[in-house]
């Protein structure tokens, strides 16, 4: 049974920094693409940032040049390290991995929150 596990979240002033990262447990098939997204209050899940096979990356434009991705193979971990972070970051942060052979599918992890103070 494939599991995400994140950590990282917390409470950061604004300016401030703070890395997440995600695990995937439950396969050794290597995953397509992982990524993380997050969800304020009151408003839909948008995608952050997520790289697949091949270290292609997408970030969302609102995050671009202070998040930066990155994974680890084969061991199905990535992580996010969010530079200058603002109050708007506040919100729940999801990972999200996609297999495309083996256990076929999207995962998602429970979420960590992620609070910035002004």
């Amino acid at each position: 049974q494939v599991q995400l596990v994140e950590s990282g979240g917390g409470l950061v002033q604004a300016g401030g920094s703070l890395r997440l990262s995600c695990s995937v447990s439950g396969t050794l098939i290597g995953a397509y693409a992982m990524g993380w997204y997050r969800q304020a209050p009151g408003k839909q899940r948008e995608l952050v940032a997520k790289v697949t096979n091949g270290d292609v990356t997408d970030y969302a434009d609102f995050v671009k040049s202070r998040f930066t991705i990155s994974r680890l193979y084969p061991k199905n971990t990535v992580y996010v390290r969010m530079n200058s972070l603002k109050p708007e970051d506040t919100g729940a942060y999801y990972c999200k991995t996609q297999f495309i052979v083996g256990p076929k599918g999207d995962y998602w992890g429970q979420g960590t929150q992620v609070t910035v103070s002004s």
